[in-house]
């Protein structure tokens, strides 16, 4: 079967699609990740959160007002190895311009990153996740819509906190699942576990929520506005630290006064040993 040929509007999607994927420059992150500390870690089914430096994650972090801009989603040794020796993929995510890849750990090595991990979630319905995850590998985005993509080299709408969510899910929405967290809170729906707490209006005091505060509950609750930090705030998901996972002793850390003193100390005892 022939391909379709590209159109002007396929062209311009995938230029747009690089230009927001460019780098920004002067990104240091605080604690990068070392990724076989991270593989020791991660379970299947948690999600690694990520504090991205291309132009689309500033866009993100600030209509999120978040320190996450990507997820990504692991499923351990589900995936099997290269036949070319190369580094296992583990994790599965979206990109604007790839579509749903499996990609390695060590892709985040130099980033920022965080892991969440659903409290409570049975083997089956981890199982259950993971199949989806990996049934959705390959899965490709519709880039003609390029409006959902224009709006993001804004690089500060000047819109209320309350609409900078909507922006994310404008138009098609096609584009817009390019934020891996969409995909992942698709996944989950499938075993209905929940991510923002599910709000209840108590007998009485129906009153005290506005009509746009009980429109916007429901309005959120659809995968295809999730975000990463969401996972971040979600009181059903836990932050896993590889640094206290394994055992952490304060009083083991080397604090650089100390190590200078301690240098100091042998050098002025070599010395007083040769006189």
């Amino acid at each position: 079967m022939t391909a379709p040929a590209d159109t002007l509007l396929d062209r311009l999607g995938r230029w747009l699609a690089g230009r927001l994927q460019d780098e920004s420059s002067g990104y240091e992150p605080y604690t990068p990740s070392d990724a076989e500390t991270l593989r020791r870690t991660l379970q299947p089914g948690d999600i690694l959160l990520i504090e991205g430096n291309q132009k689309i994650s500033a866009v993100i972090k600030y209509l999120t007002q978040s320190t996450w801009s990507h997820a990504a989603f692991y499923v351990g040794d589900a995936l099997p190895q290269p036949d070319d020796g190369s580094e296992r993929p583990r994790l599965i995510e979206v990109t604007l311009g790839e579509g749903c890849v499996a990609v390695p750990l060590s892709r985040y090595r130099t980033y920022n990153t965080r892991i969440c991990r659903a409290s409570g979630l049975t083997p089956e319905d981890r199982d259950k996740v993971v199949t989806f995850m990996i049934g959705k590998l390959g899965l490709r985005y519709d880039l003609k819509n390029i409006f959902d993509m224009l709006r993001f080299f804004l690089p500060a709408p000047p819109v209320p906190v309350r609409w900078r969510r909507r922006m994310l899910a404008f138009g098609s929405g096609d584009p817009t699942r390019a934020i891996c967290s969409t995909l992942i809170a698709e996944a989950y729906g499938q075993v209905r576990y929940p991510i923002l707490p599910e709000i209840a209006r108590a007998p009485g005091r129906a009153s005290a929520q506005s009509n746009y505060m009980r429109r916007e509950i429901l309005h959120i609750r659809h995968h295809s506005l999730y975000t990463p930090r969401d996972f971040d705030l979600s009181p059903y998901f836990r932050i896993v630290k590889p640094t206290l996972e394994y055992g952490f002793d304060y009083r083991a850390v080397t604090w650089e006064d100390k190590a200078s003193a301690d240098a100091a100390a042998a050098k002025a005892g070599a010395i007083a040993s040769d006189t």
